[in-house]
């Protein structure tokens, strides 16, 4: 029986900055898993969209798809728009929705490896303060789960790890620098928890002007891929729990 088609549906943007990390992403995947097909789709601004992408599924005959949101929490395009657009496929096609990517202890070592790709080592952790800088939601579930990642995240060492957002949310990422310089960490360095750049990351940077570390965003990077494959193969096998996701 073949494996269900892949399909990792991006949000898109008018910066192409954001597709083209978007498409080496998928590139990664396949080099990690070359026997599942592999396709994306976007919601808006960029091409192929997601419907079709599910219409030439459908016209080449493939029946079982798993729908992937490149998303690090479930909030608006995860419960709305997602579903949405895949209740709209050909009838022929079995879908199943998988599970965003976040949390996840492997996008925290994504994290934790873009601060030190940064200019940061380990021995400076008890020393540093930490913005986990998200792009923010009206979506109590979505900030919830950012809050919590930054308390996980900080018992790992780092002297605080504060949460930020660059929309919709509050704090703000300078403010979130300015409060731990405050509280009396040596440094301070921010964490873009942002898949690719755009226009909400540009805000972040800009908001870490004050910062001593700026990390990039999350990016193409194993961490993240090896996420994707993690929700994918649990969606087409319910009964499996993914290791280490």
């Amino acid at each position: 029986m073949p494996r269900p088609v892949l399909l990792v549906i991006a949000h898109g943007s008018r910066d192409p900055r954001h597709a083209a990390t978007v498409h080496a992403l998928v590139r990664r995947v396949r080099a990690l898993r070359p026997g599942v097909r592999v396709e994306t789709g976007f919601l808006d601004f960029n091409v192929p969209s997601v419907s079709g992408v599910l219409e030439s599924l459908a016209a080449e005959g493939v029946r079982d798809v798993v729908a992937l949101p490149l998303l690090l929490t479930r909030a608006f395009h995860a419960k709305s728009d997602i579903p949405a657009v895949l209740s709209e496929a050909p009838a022929r096609l079995r879908i199943r929705q998988a599970e965003v990517l976040g949390p996840s202890p492997l996008l925290t070592a994504a994290l934790e490896r873009r601060l030190y790709e940064a200019g940061l080592s380990p021995a400076d952790k008890s020393s540093t303060g930490v913005v986990l800088a998200s792009a923010g939601s009206t979506d109590p579930e979505a900030i919830a789960v950012i809050a919590e990642i930054a308390r996980e995240w900080r018992r790992t060492g780092w002297c605080a790890v504060r949460p930020a957002f660059a929309s919709a949310s509050l704090p703000r990422t300078g403010d979130a620098v300015r409060e731990l310089r405050a509280l009396g960490c040596a440094r301070v360095a921010v964490a873009p928890y942002v898949l690719a750049p755009g226009f909400l990351p540009d805000r972040i940077a800009r908001g870490a002007a004050e910062a001593d570390v700026l990390a990039d965003v999350l990016g193409a990077s194993p961490e993240v891929a090896r996420v994707l494959l993690h929700r994918y193969d649990a969606a087409r096998t319910p009964a499996l729990t993914a290791i280490g996701a």
